[in-house]
């Protein structure tokens, strides 16, 4: 599976934005996706079963495979065995932490 770092952004006044820019960013405000197994994430019954997710939000990633989408929430439900991070364009799972192993997607 691969796994991509992207810089977290943060909604700034522009003043601060140029300070923060000036500055390196920190390691820990770095988000690592991992791309995820969807059968390892998802119930699959039957090959021609559609499933329905229900997604809770875009977040502001994009997605790192297609590079076309942003990504969706998903939370978990009653075919959904973990929270994850869903492109809708080329159907590819991920989880989210962030650089410490912390993550991103616990409430």
């Amino acid at each position: 599976m691969s796994q991509y770092v992207l810089e977290a952004e943060t909604r700034e006044k522009p003043a601060q934005a140029e300070a923060r820019r000036r500055n390196d960013h920190r390691i820990e405000d770095q988000l690592v996706l991992s791309e995820l197994d969807p059968d390892k994430v998802i119930d699959h019954l039957e090959p021609d079963d559609q499933i329905e997710l229900i997604t809770f939000g875009t977040v502001r990633e994009t997605c790192p495979t297609c590079l076309q989408a942003q990504l969706k929430l998903v939370l978990r439900q009653r075919r959904v065995r973990i929270a994850h991070l869903f492109c809708g364009s080329c159907l590819c799972c991920f989880d989210a932490h962030y650089a410490n192993g912390a993550s991103a997607l616990t409430i």
